[in-house]
């Protein structure tokens, strides 16, 4: 399976090799600080660091010396940091007047926005935001350009003159004049022009100016992002003017190749079912069987929470479906016949409300009033009157209070939206809903074809809700490879310790468990600090384990910045399980159900890559490549181990598990998990 991958990387080579730039040791407006190291000593014999601001900094502005000036000269190839800051002041210079509007983001590299005239509005101009980052020698032997396409953004057609009676401090970033500046930071000068001023369109600004909310787009992104860096890359940057200020390899954008690029091993798409192997759970759940059916005690009590009104539709056509499998136009089979798993009701033990208003109320009082057979589970279907799209808060937190009052009492359930029941594709719904009921009762719906192996393995997610106003993480303890979970938990993102706490417990338990731990793998949603490392490692120690501790760092949101196509492919999306080294220890990987030519991904399933990066307390072990890839193949398999829904995601259940608990945890009311909920998938 051939594959010809493009990076949106664009190398090139230094415009000069050596110049001489004036410096100052006092900061002034708009210079750009530049500390000693960055320049690699060239400081030496001609100033003192004592005059350096605060013993470390100079500040330039790239341009002819004025009064007071140090002029040093400048080897740009020696100071690839000082050329970085070069680069992007020229790079900023040239797109001055060219872009429609400018602004640093907060790594200092540069972002262009540029109207988009086939999205028009009476309300607001719609731009197409790129971002130009310098970096050096990350791919190749040279400085790097890497061009990305950020999406679009609304600006509001009406100027802050212009707009009446307004909490102002609902603004953030405003367009002033062509340069992005925030409400609060606004200049004097911008502050005497507010005609000029006009509001970047957030979220928070969407109701107050009547503009409704974006529609998620499900489709192939891959086109669209391709398309817009071609265009943007042979509009603005291949031309003789911006070659003449920074000369850009002739082929463009580049290709890697070599052990830059790989792919993971063929096998590590296998699953394992009930009844034989598979590649794909859509296809073959069906057809091989769960792995392993709903766990002792054999009894599983199924009973309906829903609104009055809902009975007679909603509730009695879930249940035939459940019960006898769904008759559409795309057939689906019982719940028996999918995972193995007899839907049986409890009579008369189903929980009813009349209002919305009182759903939490009756439902807490008829489960605490509920009684329950020995040797038996109980599982709750909540027939929603809300969607999950609901705009008002009060009535969207229904649902995590009843699926708390359910947790608390050992209770999992499902929520079904009554509206999709009705729909013509809600075929579609039921093999993800029916997967993660089976994984709720503690069932395992498929399992990595792979020998076990116990290693102690730690996820660590994080979610932050803005309606909430907080950031929780929740973590997660693996002993295996077969993607079954020891404990789950959730803190607040600051509290280092608990975190400490719960991975100290999970030692303990798998130590317990007869296992030899040689090693703690942890895989973080983000570069971890030495500060919140630390309390870990503490931990390790007074253990009596001083076991190395491999931090595997998988961003959260996929990478957009950086990203490669298959140019041999019209949907141009990378093979499943390659893997493409962007940095020393920097790799992007393809987490699809594009596993082999003949694969038909769904719009859905054309992910983008997730960026991961890898740090040791012992450092000789990332240097080590079988390492490496051993831990790479370990991301992947995760991303097979997703039971919310039978398509591969691209992040992996180490990641994805503590971030919906982490989503969920800041609605309940009580401040810690109960017992139930520390040990089963309750959150999928």
């Amino acid at each position: 399976m051939q594959q010809t991958l493009q990076l949106n990387i664009i190398p090139f080579t230094a415009p000069l090799q050596e110049a001489e730039f004036a410096f100052y040791t006092t900061k002034h407006e708009g210079y750009c600080p530049i500390h000693k190291d960055d320049l690699n000593g060239a400081i030496e014999g001609i100033i003192d660091e004592s005059e350096l601001h605060y013993g470390n900094w100079l500040y330039t502005d790239f341009l002819p010396a004025k009064e007071d000036a140090i002029v040093i000269t400048v080897n740009l190839t020696d100071c690839k940091y000082f050329a970085q800051h070069y680069y992007r002041h020229i790079i900023r210079n040239h797109f001055k007047g060219v872009a429609d509007i400018m602004r640093k983001n907060f790594t200092n590299e540069i972002e262009v926005w540029f109207h988009n005239t086939k999205s028009t509005s009476t309300k607001f101009k719609v731009y197409n935001q790129f971002t130009l980052k310098v970096q050096h020698s990350r791919i190749t032997d040279s400085p790097e350009l890497v061009l990305s396409y950020d999406g679009t953004t609304k600006v509001y057609n009406k100027s802050i003159a212009e707009i009446q009676n307004f909490q102002t401090e609902n603004y953030n970033w405003i367009n002033c004049n062509g340069e992005l500046n925030r409400w609060k930071y606004l200049t004097d000068e911008q502050k005497l022009n507010h005609e000029k001023n006009y509001p970047v369109v957030s979220n928070k600004l969407k109701p107050h100016f009547d503009i409704a909310f974006d529609i998620p787009d499900f489709k192939n992104r891959y086109p669209k992002y391709f398309n817009n860096l071609k265009e943007f890359y042979d509009k603005y940057l291949n031309t003789e003017v911006f070659r003449a200020i920074l000369p850009l390899a002739a082929e463009g954008f580049y290709k890697p190749n070599g052990l830059s690029v790989q792919r993971i091993n063929g096998t590590s798409n296998e699953l394992q079912f009930g009844n034989g192997v598979g590649i794909e759970p859509k296809k073959d759940l069906r057809r091989l069987k769960p792995y392993k059916p709903v766990p002792p005690p054999n009894n599983v009590k199924f009973f309906f929470i829903y609104h009055k009104p809902d009975r007679e539709l909603a509730v009695t056509e879930i249940y035939k479906i459940f019960k006898d499998g769904y008759n559409g136009k795309y057939p689906f089979p019982r719940m028996e016949e999918f995972i193995s798993q007899p839907f049986e009701i409890e009579k008369e033990t189903s929980i009813s409300f009349d209002t919305i208003d009182e759903a939490v109320s009756v439902v807490q009082k008829a489960i605490k009033n509920k009684d329950k057979l020995p040797d038996t589970k109980y599982f709750a279907i909540y027939i929603s009157p809300i969607a999950k799209w609901d705009k008002d808060p009060k009535r969207l937190s229904i649902y995590h209070r009843i699926k708390e009052i359910l947790l608390y009492e050992g209770i999992s359930s499902q929520v079904i939206y009554k509206d999709n029941i009705f729909k013509e594709a809600f075929n579609l719904f039921l093999p993800n809903i029916e997967t993660a009921i089976l994984a709720k009762l503690g069932g395992v719906p498929w399992r990595l074809k792979r020998d076990t192996t116990n290693e102690l393995i730690v996820g660590v997610g994080a979610f932050n809700s803005i309606t909430r106003k907080t950031k929780y993480v929740g973590s997660a303890f693996c002993f295996n490879n077969e993607g079954i979970f020891k404990g789950f938990d959730c803190f607040g993102a600051m509290d280092t310790d608990s975190l400490a706490g719960s991975i100290r417990e999970a030692v303990g338990k798998f130590i317990a468990s007869n296992y030899k731990a040689t090693r703690l793998i942890i895989h973080f949603y983000k570069d971890l600090s030495k500060k919140e490392l630390k309390p870990i490692i503490d931990t390790l120690h007074a253990l009596g384990l001083p076991i190395p501790v491999i931090v595997v760092t998988i961003n959260k949101t996929e990478s957009k910045e950086l990203l490669a196509f298959d140019t041999d492919n019209e949907k141009l999306m990378p093979y499943s399980g390659t893997i493409v080294k962007v940095a020393s220890k920097e790799y992007l990987l393809f987490n699809n159900t594009r596993y082999e030519a003949t694969s038909a991904p769904t719009d859905r399933e054309h992910h983008f890559p997730v960026k991961i990066s890898f740090f040791s307390s012992q450092a000789e072990l990332v240097e080590d490549p079988a390492t490496i890839n051993q831990l790479i193949d370990q991301v992947y398999q995760f991303s097979r181990m997703y039971w919310k829904s039978v398509s591969q995601q691209n992040l992996p259940v180490t990641i994805k598990y503590p971030e919906m608990v982490a989503e969920i945890f800041p609605y309940f009311s009580q401040n810690k998990l109960p017992d139930f909920g520390k040990e089963s998938l309750w959150f999928l």
